[in-house]
């Protein structure tokens, strides 16, 4: 799907939790502010700080871009007050402001303590953002949603839905379910390798965290996986379905299934086998920006 509402997100963007200025030096500040200035150059649509960031961490990357959309992915609302979130988006710049998105999320319960009745508390969250003076309207917002429920708030109280770690077929389900005109914007992981099993293997690095976390697992049951799939870090079906392994050309057919059913856009988060998805996988990104030459 395409939509000029839209327009300003792109069909591709790039994921990364290494774009957190507040979670290291100067030194690495400035990498992050060199690494992106280049991905603007390069054209991707949005640039998504991963890993509950702050909105700090995505005025420090504003800052260091000049048009590119920069989005929290995601931020947690057990984090930071929607008060203090509300004033501190009010704080960056006028001329960058209207580029930001705030991605927001309900995180899981096992790594929150205070977690409970998450979807009325991202209700009463929104509510409070709401009533923020200013406040953080719901055309700057996204939520991390998966299932029906946070699925139809997204469409109601957000621009639209930025789901984690989620299949093609997801994709679909998740457009029937936001109507046509909501953003929709999958977060999809790559691994750019031509060996399988290898690929396979740092896919299995970073998934077996999300396979302790039932927020993914209860989604991943939904579409038709079972507790088999989780074992031993994922099953290669699953590992297929959620990842793009491969080439670059492979990389590009994979996140085309997902456009062609129902997303306005992808956010391609790059995972090595010695990095995982921590670090700055610059050569990566110029190759797959080469390989959407024509998305961008």
């Amino acid at each position: 799907m395409t939509s000029e509402k839209h327009g300003t997100f792109g069909r591709i963007g790039i994921w990364s939790s290494a774009l957190h200025g507040s979670r290291t030096d100067d030194a690495g500040r400035g990498a992050i502010a060199e690494a992106v200035a280049e991905l603007e150059e390069m054209k991707y649509g949005t640039l998504w700080i991963g890993g509950s960031p702050s909105v700090e961490d995505a005025a420090a990357v504003l800052g260091a871009t000049r048009a590119v959309t920069v989005a929290t992915g995601i931020l947690s609302i057990w984090d930071h007050s929607a008060e203090d979130v509300a004033a501190r988006v009010a704080a960056i710049d006028a001329s960058a402001r209207g580029r930001f998105v705030l991605g927001l999320g309900v995180s899981h319960g096992p790594m929150v303590p205070q977690y409970a009745k998450p979807y009325s508390a991202m209700v009463a969250y929104l509510d409070a953002l709401d009533a923020a003076t200013p406040p953080v309207d719901s055309g700057h917002r996204v939520l991390a949603a998966l299932g029906p429920r946070m699925l139809k708030l997204a469409t109601d109280r957000a621009s639209g839905a930025h789901p984690y770690l989620v299949t093609a077929e997801h994709t679909a389900e998740a457009r029937a379910a936001l109507g046509p005109d909501a953003l929709l914007a999958p977060e999809l992981s790559v691994v750019l390798d031509t060996d399988v099993e290898r690929a396979r293997t740092t896919a299995r690095n970073m998934l077996s965290m999300y396979l302790r976390l039932p927020n993914y697992t209860d989604n991943l049951l939904r579409l038709g996986f079972t507790q088999s799939d989780f074992d031993g870090g994922g099953s290669a079906r699953l590992l297929d379905a959620l990842f793009a392994l491969g080439d670059t050309a492979r990389v590009r057919a994979r996140a085309l299934e997902y456009l062609d059913a129902g997303a306005d856009h992808v956010a391609l988060q790059i995972l090595t086998a010695d990095e995982g998805g921590g670090g700055l996988p610059r050569t990566e990104w110029r190759e797959l920006a080469g390989a959407f030459a024509d998305e961008l």
